[in-house]
């Protein structure tokens, strides 16, 4: 590990980065320096303006990978390295908006009455119902779970943030019947409120989770199985069908359940 990979390395442990994003800025800066064969510590705001160039022009990347390779960027050069740059020197891709098209009710039922297994039913319906991310879901605790104000309770979820999602009555009907599922009467032990609402897959670390996410087929508006409730489909229940018997799949092999 060279000198200034442990400086940038220490600079983001003492902003409290997450693990995640400490890995995105050292990806794009790798490939910064594989690009031009020497430290990024030599190059200078030009060579940048180029390699930027070449990811947009022969690389293709979207303008929110490109983004990202800016963050990085002003992070090396005007934290680690204490560059002098203003902070419009390297440019932001202008991100194009798209609305999303939304699932019908009819649709959405017709998408889980395909999910047979009631493990699979609760988890997806908690991400869909609730909006939470893979990482979130699997996340959850039992004491999470407030079923007398209608709340679910994130820990630590995007930007370190707890936080709270409103639980529907026919969620937590799921959850219920999931939970009595595990804990049959006459052989359910006390539960805690610290156990994990789906033991399986909290055992998978948040990078894992991640990358598992990331496998999933780009569909839509949106590639993420917690954006699953914007991955629309106006097309006839048949081929609705089809195209939850896919996400299925994916979703157990991405979480590997």
């Amino acid at each position: 590990m060279t000198a200034l990979r442990q400086r940038m390395i220490e600079d983001m442990q003492l902003r409290n980065l997450s693990t995640e994003t400490q890995r995105a800025y050292l990806h794009y800066i790798t490939g910064l320096a594989r690009f031009y064969q020497t430290s990024p510590e030599h190059l200078s705001l030009e060579e940048l303006r180029e390699y930027q160039l070449y990811l947009i022009n022969e690389r293709q990347y979207s303008a929110e990978s490109v983004n990202h390779f800016v963050v990085s960027a002003k992070f090396l050069y005007n934290v680690t390295l204490e560059t002098p740059w203003s902070e419009d020197a390297l440019p932001r891709c202008r991100v194009p908006h798209k609305l999303p098209v939304v699932l019908s009710a009819t649709e959405v039922s017709e998408f889980f009455q395909h999910v047979s297994t009631i493990r699979y039913r609760a988890a997806l319906m908690t991400a869909y119902g609730a909006g939470l991310r893979v990482s979130e879901v699997v996340a959850l605790q039992i004491g999470d779970i407030d079923s007398q104000r209608g709340l679910i309770r994130i820990r630590q979820g995007k930007g370190k943030k707890d936080r709270y999602a409103m639980l529907s009555p026919r969620l937590l009907e799921v959850l219920r019947c999931w939970f009595r599922s595990q804990h049959p009467a006459g052989q359910r032990p006390k539960a805690s409120p610290e156990d994990w609402l789906f033991p399986r897959m909290a055992q998978r670390t948040p990078h894992e989770h991640r990358f598992a996410a990331d496998r999933l087929p780009r569909s839509g508006a949106s590639r993420r199985p917690e954006q699953a409730r914007h991955r629309p489909h106006p097309a006839p229940l048949c081929r609705v069908r089809d195209y939850a018997a896919r996400i299925r799949t994916k979703w157990f092999e991405a979480l590997g359940i």
